[in-house]
């Protein structure tokens, strides 16, 4: 499936760039976001329903995510939040304006990050006491605290600066394809980007990193968007071609009324209301939108990865599509996308392998789109940021072809057939005119005979308005 684009303008770029600035806030519903009192954690877990609902525990049967790294790139996140203790193995910051780690958080709301990774990887946490008493959850699972949906994964931090000014100057156009290309080079499988905007279009200076991503067979999974947020229409990331984007579901299942959007390019759905998360500092909150729709989303394909560490990335994102359970309007559409998530049968269903993602190629869309012409390549990390040794090369432009000499003549045989019917018109008017000058009558009767009709008034006029005094 190609996902179709507009050319931007250079007006139509300022916009996309001033909208994107806005990145963080589209996908997280602050109004949803509260810090809950203190309160037992295993109240916490019992209110994690989409773990059962949405076939995660069952899934765990399978796999519960070991040896699979997941990158967010988001606001930073807390490594020291009791639930994820053990759990970020690693970090950037692309903001400029954080910590080498990228565990600092960052940016206009810093706790986004840490409440993304909690859903994703959270581990729970023992209890305090000496003698904890049972709390509800799979066999060998910390009783109190969240879990996550892919609880054994490793996660890598990617701090960056979005919503405000950046102290350091760098926009979202720098720090988004240098976090992604940071990602890839230092092992991630899976990209969490619970980040969007008000437009579909992105700046060409992401092209490159998408393209990177996709050559180096990583699943980028990005949100959609909230319509209280602005989000009305999908909007970039989660409008590249390729990418996995969630759409978000009320509690009762429904495709959620503030917090969603719609749009073409939407992947599958999952929860994202009644929420919870990790809060930076190692407290809690419930929140809404589908900044936590996307790591649900995130961990189910760290799952797959796990279990089939050698699947592709188009065949990882078949099978959470193809499994997902059909809602809406038959058949793929604008609110579901394929349908709502079903962790479990995306982890044991038997799914035919497809040639291609069917969420598109962003090699293909730059290939059409851009006609082979990339920006400068995404900057590289800092050298004083260790970084993965690249296993795969550069990223290549795909080749424009050129416009075929059949097209070329049939533009210029179009062109001339004009020129040929507008003299013909010239010279059959010269001669309509010569035949009415030697014949008035002629003329009289052309006219008269044409569409437009003036209507002479019969009698006087009536007056409706008032007259002047």
């Amino acid at each position: 499936m190609h996902h179709f684009i507009p050319r931007a303008t250079p007006q139509l770029r300022r916009a996309a760039s001033a909208v994107l600035a806005l990145l963080l806030a589209a996908c997280c519903l602050g109004t949803g976001l509260f810090a809950a009192p203190a309160a037992h954690a295993d109240e916490w877990r019992d209110k994690q329903y989409w773990l059962p609902e949405s076939g995660i525990t069952k899934a765990w049967e399978v796999s519960k995510g070991a040896g699979v790294k997941v990158a967010i790139i988001d606001s930073g996140i807390d490594a020291q939040h009791p639930d994820l203790k053990g759990a970020v193995s690693g970090g950037y910051d692309a903001s400029g304006s954080g910590q080498p780690d990228g565990q600092k958080s960052v940016g206009v709301k810093p706790e986004h990050g840490t409440l993304v990774a909690t859903m994703l990887a959270g581990r729970g946490h023992q209890p305090a006491s000496a003698s904890p008493s049972p709390a509800p959850g799979p066999a060998g699972l910390p009783p109190e605290g969240i879990v996550g949906v892919a609880p054994e994964a490793e996660l890598l931090s990617v701090s960056t600066w979005l919503g405000s000014t950046n102290p350091s100057g760098k926009s979202d156009q720098d720090q988004i394809p240098e976090a992604v290309r940071w990602a890839v080079d230092n092992g991630a499988k899976v990209i969490n980007i619970s980040l969007g905007s008000t437009t579909p279009q992105w700046p060409q200076s992401w092209d490159a990193a998408f393209l990177y991503a996709e050559q180096k067979d990583v699943v980028i999974v990005a949100a959609a968007g909230n319509r209280v947020g602005g989000n009305v229409q999908v909007g970039a990331p989660a409008t590249i071609p390729g990418v996995l984007t969630v759409a978000g579901l009320d509690r009762k299942g429904v495709a959620s009324v503030d917090a969603s959007s719609q749009g073409i390019s939407i992947g599958v759905a999952a929860p994202a209301e009644n929420l919870l998360g990790g809060l930076p500092g190692g407290g809690y909150a419930e929140w809404a939108g589908t900044s936590g729709s996307a790591p649900i989303v995130s961990g189910v394909a760290a799952l797959i990865r796990s279990k089939w560490p050698a699947m592709s990335a188009e065949q990882v994102i078949n099978r959470i599509v193809s499994t997902a359970k059909d809602a809406g309007a038959p058949g793929k559409d604008p609110l579901y996308g394929f349908g709502v998530l079903d962790a479990e049968a995306a982890l044991k269903d038997d799914v035919p392998e497809v040639t291609g993602n069917p969420l598109g190629s962003i090699a293909e869309w730059i290939r059409v789109h851009r006609r082979g012409n990339l920006a400068s390549p995404a900057p590289l990390p800092t050298t004083d940021v260790p970084s993965a040794v690249p296993t795969l090369p550069e990223a290549t432009v795909p080749a424009a072809e050129a416009p075929s000499k059949r097209d070329s003549a049939i533009g210029a045989a179009v062109v001339i057939g004009f020129a040929v019917l507008f003299v013909a018109i010239i010279a059959a008017a010269a001669v309509q005119l010569r035949r009415a000058a030697r014949n008035p009558a002629l003329l009289r009767e052309e006219v008269e005979t044409g569409a437009v009709h003036r209507v002479e008034s019969r009698g006087k006029p009536e007056i409706t308005g008032r007259t002047p005094s």
